[in-house]
């Protein structure tokens, strides 16, 4: 079978078919389902989800998320010394407010060896004839999205330096336990890469006595440093986007702030880039790819509308890429997930098979394959 790095791909996250919310409704919310029951019918839902992605033809597949509520909080929750708590404000997107979630890290933090995503990856492993990926959040979020009150430890408070450096630690236990749970193919979500190339985010930073540079420049180093280790045959890769909530966004500004230290300094193998919208700026951050064997898979191809994209004008943009990065170090994702939130995006089932499809069908007319 052939090995990722593929020319087509997706980040992860897919829409949550309607027996999964209102069994999750049903447990969480309701208290009318038991785990068990719940658990039958997320696996059965994954299942079929994993054959729609093996029949588009796709060689990497994930579980869809369907076991989360969000991208990235229900991973950082069940971290050691990280709870989620419920508050009435929620996080600003443009023109809608998330649910009000806010992680707080109240000890010191740890990786614990029942980690529950360790178990979702097995079950993708299980029902998958192609190579099973699982994303989960990268390091940044476990900063970038924790207020300085919420940062209980005087230690992590006092020295942001001191909370990185766990950070990393407990990150390299996670890579190390995906990796002895079979995982091959690890994508680590790193988002705030892109945030800090957004001037109001990064005049939000200042406000609060942070160099956005500085950060940009640390959060590359805690994802080196959680990655260095790990075997050859583990290949690492690294979404960033501006945010995706109900189709909606966080952040805009192009990527050079973040291009070197993305590049150059995270050690990540393969770049998830949105690049679906004038938000994301020009492609001239690409001229910053090393020579070699790294990837990016420009997201050309949007998961907020249903619109389908052309195949003549995803040939259009590549063309204009491979100006700034080799043509064979190039291959095709979605902008994003298509449900970063159980809510999902404002697209339907169909939308979703068929940007799927599209994006196989251009990783077959550019490259002649998804695995050349």
């Amino acid at each position: 079978m052939p090995t990722p790095p593929y020319r087509a791909d997706h980040v992860g996250s897919l829409l949550r078919p309607e027996a999964v919310k209102r069994a999750r409704k049903a447990h969480y919310e309701d208290k009318t389902m038991p785990a068990e029951e719940l658990a039958a019918i997320e696996d059965e839902a994954i299942r079929e989800a994993v054959r729609q992605q093996e029949e588009a033809g796709l060689l990497a597949v994930t579980d869809g998320e369907f076991r989360r509520s969000f991208w990235h909080y229900d991973f950082m929750g069940e971290l050691t010394g990280l709870d989620l708590e419920e508050r009435d404000e929620g996080v600003q997107f443009h023109g809608v407010k998330l649910r009000p979630i806010f992680p707080t890290i109240k000890e010191k933090l740890d990786f614990p060896d029942d980690h529950p995503m360790l178990e979702h990856f097995k079950y993708v492993a299980s029902v998958t004839k192609v190579t099973p990926k699982i994303s989960i959040p990268g390091p940044s979020c476990c900063h970038f999205r924790v207020a300085k009150a919420d940062i209980h430890p005087k230690e992590y408070r006092d020295d942001p330096e001191a909370l990185f450096a766990d950070l990393a630690k407990t990150y390299a236990k996670a890579v190390k336990a995906f990796y002895d749970a079979g995982c091959r193919y690890l994508q680590m979500d790193d988002i705030f890469f892109a945030y800090l190339c957004d001037p109001k985010h990064r005049a939000a930073k200042q406000a609060e006595g942070q160099d956005p540079d500085w950060l940009i420049e640390r959060y590359a180093w805690m994802m080196h440093e959680a990655i260095k280790d790990r075997p050859a045959d583990m290949l690492i890769g690294m979404h960033m986007c501006r945010g995706n909530f109900v189709s909606t966004y966080a952040a805009e500004g192009a990527y050079d702030p973040a291009a070197d230290a993305i590049f150059n300094q995270t050690g990540v193998d393969v770049y998830f880039m949105e690049y679906d919208s004038d938000r994301a700026g020009g492609l001239e951050p690409l001229r910053l790819l090393p020579k070699g064997r790294k990837r990016v898979l420009p997201g050309f191809i949007t998961t907020k509308t249903g619109e389908l994209e052309k195949l003549d004008d995803l040939k259009r943009k590549f063309d204009a890429a491979s100006k700034f990065a080799d043509l064979d170090q190039l291959g095709i994702a979605p902008q994003c997930g298509f449900a970063s939130t159980e809510e999902g995006n404002k697209v339907t089932a169909d939308d979703q098979r068929r940007k799927l499809d599209l994006v196989v069908r251009t990783a077959e007319a550019i490259w002649g394959g998804v695995d050349r």
